[in-house]
């Protein structure tokens, strides 16, 4: 069953650990998706006998250059068994450039925003999966829990099978475990 929460955010991310935990357990998924910039939710997850990978937004997300998780964080998130990965964004590749430069559309923008008609962390939760499995962090061809958020922390969960990039429409989304009930607010 899915739960919706009231409003996006932070403050679901304990919530939304402990049902994707709950769900993973009770599938018997071993491998959990999480995105997670500064390590606060990926921390959630952290000791639960899962392969867990977090990924991060690219470096110069925020500006060139930066670097959202610091390196203590990063050895941290190691040292537990996290595999963190940090690399460009699936949907927001070199196209966003010649957009933001050119002007027009493209692809992965429009998949981007048809994936935020369910909501960001739907959008996010798909995209760290591929950006996961094209990494060789998860196995191919199965189900993994995959958490995203609104912002900062998670808000949503969803079980999928991933497909690499290139076979990105071949990406199932099974379940969606949470998410807020209004996707824009």
């Amino acid at each position: 069953m899915t739960v919706y929460f009231a409003s996006r955010g932070k403050e679901n991310t304990e919530e939304t650990a402990r049902l994707a935990l709950a769900r993973a357990k009770e599938a018997g998924i071993k491998h959990i998706v999480v995105a997670s910039n500064t390590g606060f939710t990926a921390r959630h997850f952290i000791g639960k006998d899962l392969n867990v990978v977090c990924v991060t937004h690219h470096v110069g997300f925020r500006g060139p250059g930066i670097d959202e998780m610091g390196p203590d964080t990063r050895q941290e998130l190691k040292e537990a068994g996290v595999s963190v990965l940090t690399t460009t964004h699936l949907l927001a590749n070199v196209e966003r450039a010649i957009t933001q430069k050119q002007g027009g559309l493209y692809v992965g923008g429009i998949i981007a925003d048809t994936l935020r008609m369910f909501s960001q962390g739907v959008k996010v939760a798909v995209e760290i999966a591929v950006m996961a499995l094209d990494a060789g962090l998860i196995p191919y061809g199965e189900p993994v829990v995959s958490v995203g958020g609104s912002g900062r922390g998670a808000d949503t969960a969803v079980v999928l099978v991933p497909s690499h990039a290139k076979t990105f429409f071949e990406t199932q989304v099974l379940e969606i475990i949470c998410k807020p009930r209004n996707p824009r607010g």
